[in-house]
């Protein structure tokens, strides 16, 4: 029997820490519910006391997911605790995998004094009070110590050992800067496991961050030292250069069987849709080199590879792209489908609209698509149903319609309508694009006075009617949001990006970054 190896996916909390990757709380119940889907362990929905907003959907996601435990971060203090507590108290109701406090303090010399101003004794008694408190919420609490690769080995099997003896089921080991290397890394895993007198009362678990290109190799020599729970998010998402990334994890691991003994739970076939679906909602594409889900994961360009590869499979791959969700995930729906057959389409996707109105929407929308391509593939459906929510989230500014002129040897010119509180408005810029000119004009009139940090554009499927997904990254003063639009003309996707980020600007229900 190979041991049972617990997935931890931060995706929603620390992903969410990504420069502009702040999501609403319906972005974030979707990805919840394929999460669920995937069959991750523990869902980190958010950080409750971060905001109101983020409250409340750790608490819609916790009324919501069943088979995933949903969890909540928190401080070592009683504000933060209480706030978690609410908001993952749906979770243990009925038949669902339960809720989790995630709690955690700073253990490493150089935060205790420089950020905390804490005395060790100190900390260690807040770690002790804040597990104490989280059980009166749940019986499942987790305790980090926050930048233990920097920490005093004597000091974390002394905090460790307190936690366990105060209540504590998961113990988790972080490389919170992004610090360590493989080997140090599994070795300080190995010690603490061999050195904490109550060791073998909990799970351990490992969450790096990945500033050096490691966090997975660290992520798996912690596994193949005792840890069994691994934090991680998709795509590797997370502030600066992101976290360990899930897929690398799960296919590693089950990939390489002679050499880790354990397994997940993970249903290797949904990585790819959960892929696709982060990347669309919040706007950070995959690049295509990026293993197991990248547009080139599996693709072969050497003759002496495709020659391999034909011949017999394996001699060039390890994995099949089938076994993580390549190459099923064409529509089998048209332009003479119904409406039921679309809404149950919906459904195996797992994208619940929350009223008629909004099936209605979006079914209109599929019928204009189905009208424009021949082929139509559940990355197209996804961003659809995305961009309808993009049109109605937040609502104040809406594209009408658009008219570029881009001709050789001629300035381009956009004339655009659209409407700000439901009132028409026109605008005309010129630019040194169609895509320079329409943001131009549609300033001449806004005059946001935000900064373009990001323009990204991405084809969503293959072949030259692709709807291309465009990313606008603004900046307005400390606030940083991401704007998505996807259609098969960019610059009509490129106008509805800027309009979605500057919707986002101006709405005041837009939660704050979890860490501010």
């Amino acid at each position: 029997m190979k041991d049972r190896l617990f997935i931890f996916d931060t995706t929603l909390r620390d992903g969410e820490q990504s420069p502009g990757a702040s999501m609403t709380k319906e972005e974030k119940l979707r990805i919840a519910r394929q999460l669920e889907k995937l069959g991750v362990d523990v869902i980190e929905a958010g950080f409750a006391a971060a905001s109101p907003g983020d409250a409340d959907a750790i608490r819609t996601i916790a009324e919501t997911i069943q088979g995933s435990t949903i969890c909540s971060l928190a401080r070592a203090n009683e504000r933060d605790i209480h706030a978690a507590g609410g908001a993952i108290k749906p979770a243990s109701r009925g038949n669902r995998a339960g809720g989790r406090i995630h709690t955690f303090i700073a253990t490493s010399p150089i935060h205790m004094e420089k950020k905390l101003r804490m005395q060790p004794d100190q900390v260690v008694e807040a770690a002790i009070k804040a597990v104490k408190l989280a059980l009166e919420y749940t019986d499942d609490v987790e305790f980090s110590a926050e930048d233990a690769v920097r920490s005093e080995m004597d000091f974390l099997v002394r905090i460790f050992d307190e936690v366990i003896k105060a209540g504590a089921r998961t113990i988790n080991v972080p490389d919170t800067v992004g610090y360590s290397i493989p080997a140090l890394w599994g070795e300080r895993m190995k010690q603490l496991i061999e050195r904490v007198p109550s060791a073998d009362k909990v799970i351990w678990s490992t969450h790096c961050h990945n500033d050096l290109g490691m966090a997975v190799a660290n992520s798996l020599a912690a596994v193949m030292n005792g840890a069994r729970q691994v934090e991680c998010t998709i795509n590797g998402l997370g502030e600066r250069a992101g976290n360990a990334s899930l897929e690398e994890i799960v296919m590693a691991v089950r990939t390489r069987k002679d050499v880790f003994n354990c397994d997940t739970r993970i249903d290797a076939t949904q990585i790819v849709p959960s892929s696709k679906l982060v990347s669309t909602i919040t706007g950070y594409p995959v690049q295509p080199n990026k293993a197991i889900v990248g547009a080139n994961a599996f693709a072969h360009e050497s003759g002496i590879h495709q020659d391999g590869v034909l011949k017999h499979r394996e001699t060039y791959e390890i994995m099949r792209a089938e076994d993580v969700g390549w190459h099923a995930n064409r529509l089998s729906l048209g332009k003479l489908s119904g409406r039921n057959a679309f809404k149950t389409k919906l459904s195996e996707l797992g994208i619940v609209l929350d009223s008629e109105e909004a099936l209605n929407a979006a079914f209109a929308r599929f019928k204009d698509l189905a009208d424009k391509k021949r082929e139509i593939f559940d990355e197209d459906l996804q961003a659809l149903v995305s961009d309808e929510g993009y049109a109605t989230d937040h609502e104040r500014y809406k594209l009408v319609s658009l008219k570029v002129c881009s001709e050789t040897g001629e300035v381009p010119h956009a004339q655009l309508v659209f409407t700000d509180e439901g009132v028409e408005r026109q605008a005309d810029g010129t630019g040194s694009g169609p895509v320079d000119a329409t943001f131009k004009a549609l300033e001449s009139v806004v005059s946001s006075s935000a900064n373009l940090l990001l323009y990204s554009v991405n084809n969503i499927t293959r072949g030259t009617d692709a709807q291309g997904e465009v990313t606008v990254r603004l900046a307005l003063g400390d606030r940083v949001v991401n704007g998505q639009g996807a259609d098969t003309d960019i610059v009509v996707a490129s106008a509805k990006a800027y309009l979605h980020a500057l919707n986002k600007l101006h709405s005041k229900r837009e939660r704050a970054h979890p860490q501010v």
